[in-house]
């Protein structure tokens, strides 16, 4: 069942949403050869404390951290880890805030030094198709308008789109519908109305889009070890266009 939010609930979602993008933005200042990411993820839990947030993703179904910190050709859901950071890796930090029971979720992806051509396309192509993607997020238009327009510029620049990992609606809980597939013909799915909040989280490949999990059950990998990068925002559906309300 799709739940439409009201203002006021869309305006606490904006404030989880401007705590994330604050933590984004320290991370920025952070993320750079010889730091970990167990030390990032320890940096976000305090931040969010010091904020009166939580991680909500921490314990969920298990989950043991307060951010996923994926590597070059970890798709999404890494690890944080002790291992240094290298130059010239690429670094996924996706979070999910809590705020007074009103959750946020953002990925940004990061460029670890100085990384090579291929890498910095990656990360630029991954980004504007995200924003190509609220740009359809409109009264009126459809899921499928989103995927699309994500799908034919990402293929368009030799990429491929993550199938197995989409976004999805959100408000009290993490993952409510509809579902937000980044590929697929538009004019299809559910119709987008004032008051859907969802997120738009494109995961672009250089090589195929199939993935492999590791042992740990969580972390996903590109099947060929290519280089995977994502950008998300969170997304209110309202009369005047699109509010992304982890870009504050």
């Amino acid at each position: 069942m799709i739940t439409l939010k009201t203002k006021e609930q869309i305006a606490k979602m904006k404030a989880a949403g401007k705590i994330l993008a604050e933590c984004h933005r320290q991370i920025a200042g952070k993320i750079r050869p010889g730091v970990t990411t167990m030390e990032i993820d320890r940096f976000v839990e305090d931040f969010l404390a010091s904020r009166g947030a939580i991680p909500e993703q921490k314990g969920y179904h298990g989950y043991p951290y307060a951010t996923c910190a994926s590597v070059n050709d970890v798709i999404c859901h890494g690890f944080p880890k002790d291992e240094p950071l290298n130059d010239g890796d690429i670094v996924t930090i996706d979070m999910v805030v809590n705020l007074d029971g009103w959750l946020a979720d953002s990925a940004w992806s990061y460029a670890v030094g100085q990384v090579s051509e291929e890498a910095r396309r990656l990360l630029d192509v991954t980004k504007r198709s995200l924003y190509l993607g609220i740009e359809q997020a409109v009264v009126g238009n459809r899921i499928g308008d989103i995927s699309h327009a994500i799908q034919t510029y990402a293929e368009s620049n030799g990429y491929s789109v993550v199938r197995q990992f989409i976004g999805h609606a959100i408000g009290q809980e993490m993952h409510e519908e509809p579902q937000v597939p980044h590929y697929g013909p538009p004019h299809r799915g559910p119709r987008l109305k004032e008051g859907m909040v969802i997120t738009i989280e494109p995961m672009l490949n250089i090589g195929t889009f199939a993935c492999k999990i590791d042992p740990d059950g969580w972390t996903a990998r590109t099947a060929d070890g290519s280089l995977s990068a994502q950008y998300e925002h969170t997304i209110a559906i309202t009369a005047d266009g699109p509010l992304i309300l982890t870009e504050q």
